[in-house]
């Protein structure tokens, strides 16, 4: 298949900073984030969760630090988890010096917020002292009053305008460790403050549509504001905001990236939405599939289509597939062409051995390619 349309796509430039290993912003990959939502001081139950995040393909965790206890389970939380892990703060000072001392990557602070000059000057110190990237986070839920007065509702202006006036404390400081973010759960509003700080500054931009609603709603939602933002080269690292279990959020923020070519993970399913003409359930298989499927790093695609309308023309584009056919036989395809053909009571087992084989022989051919 020679017709890739995201190659189209240019990535903003902006600068480069680091939540601990990971790069973000320049030309790193795009990054996938989520967040924890147990209580931080119940330590198993948090690394539990980011756990199950890790296996789903998370890059950066953020965790909650609303008090000194919290901060103080953080410490332990960070050494039981492989990925960076972004300390959450409001307003107290105290809680991001602490968080810093505990191991976190970044502090997710607006300077602006906590105090005096002297507390930005402790909080910036603690950073650089410990290696800490931060995030300014502006939500229009939470603007301050003399832009709420001056604007009369939040709007894009507002949000940037807020973003910029803590960056510029950090900047006064010659603290330069930092990304952006201006959210809104409305996508026009989000979207709309993302265009214009994009337009105005290099800083590495954190993107997402908050409080975007449950698995549904919340999909939708953060595929339309986080893929047209996306699709216009914005967005230096993204976290998809549900009401759903964190490991839900990076699942979808990788189907995003995925579906726009920018990052690749695991299997990528076409399957058709089935009609009459289906050899078999579709619907029961692709869900079966995705399930056993899901522990796959490796990329690759399959295609799972009821009939041969399709079948056999998506199959030309897949790394595997089957396509329904008659009496309970269907096609499998390898690398676009027919292979052979498999009963209705092997099929699911025979795809899986297939796509666990095909994703061990892509592993290794890196490998032998490097010696």
């Amino acid at each position: 298949m020679t017709y890739r349309p995201y190659q189209q796509i240019t990535r903003r430039r902006s600068r480069q900073i680091h939540v601990g290993p990971v790069a973000v912003g320049g030309d790193a990959p795009i990054s996938v984030q989520t967040m924890t939502n147990t209580p931080t001081t119940d330590v198993a139950a948090t690394v539990a969760q980011i756990q199950r995040a890790e296996r789903a393909g998370v890059d950066i965790v953020r965790v909650s630090c609303p008090d000194a206890e919290s901060t103080a389970a953080l410490a332990e939380i960070v050494r039981a988890v492989a990925v960076p892990v972004v300390a959450d703060i409001h307003f107290h000072y105290k809680r991001a010096i602490e968080a810093a001392q505990a191991g976190a990557a970044c502090l997710r602070i607006n300077p602006g917020n906590i105090g005096s000059a002297e507390r930005v000057r402790d909080v910036i110190k603690a950073a650089r002292d410990h290696g800490c990237s931060m995030r300014i986070g502006v939500n229009a839920g939470s603007l301050e009053k003399h832009l709420l007065e001056k604007y009369g509702e939040p709007n894009p202006e507002a949000l940037v305008e807020s973003a910029l006036e803590h960056a510029k404390i950090l900047e006064d400081h010659d603290f330069h460790e930092f990304k952006i973010s201006v959210k809104a759960s409305d996508v026009f509003l989000a979207v709309a403050a993302y265009q214009q700080l994009a337009e105005i500054c290099d800083h590495p931009l954190h993107i997402g549509i908050t409080e975007a609603g449950g698995r549904r709603t919340g999909t939708v939602k953060s595929a339309i504001g986080l893929g047209s933002l996306l699709w216009a080269g914005i967005g230096d690292t993204v976290r998809v905001s549900l009401s759903a279990e964190p490991e839900e959020e990076v699942l979808v923020g990788w189907e995003i990236l995925k579906s726009l070519g920018i990052r690749h993970r695991g299997v990528r399913v076409i399957s058709c939405p089935s009609c009459a003409r289906q050899g078999f359930n579709v619907i029961e298989t692709v869900a079966k599939l995705e399930e056993r499927l899901a522990h796959i790093e490796t990329p690759l695609t399959l295609s799972i289509i009821g009939c041969v309308v399709n079948g056999p023309g998506e199959a030309l584009m897949t790394d595997l597939g089957i396509t329904g056919g008659g009496n309970g036989r269907h096609m499998v395809y390898h690398a676009g062409k027919t292979d052979h053909t498999i009963s209705d009571a092997d099929m699911i087992e025979h795809i899986v051995d297939l796509v666990e084989a095909k994703a061990a022989a892509l592993a290794v051919a890196p490998k032998q390619a490097a010696e």
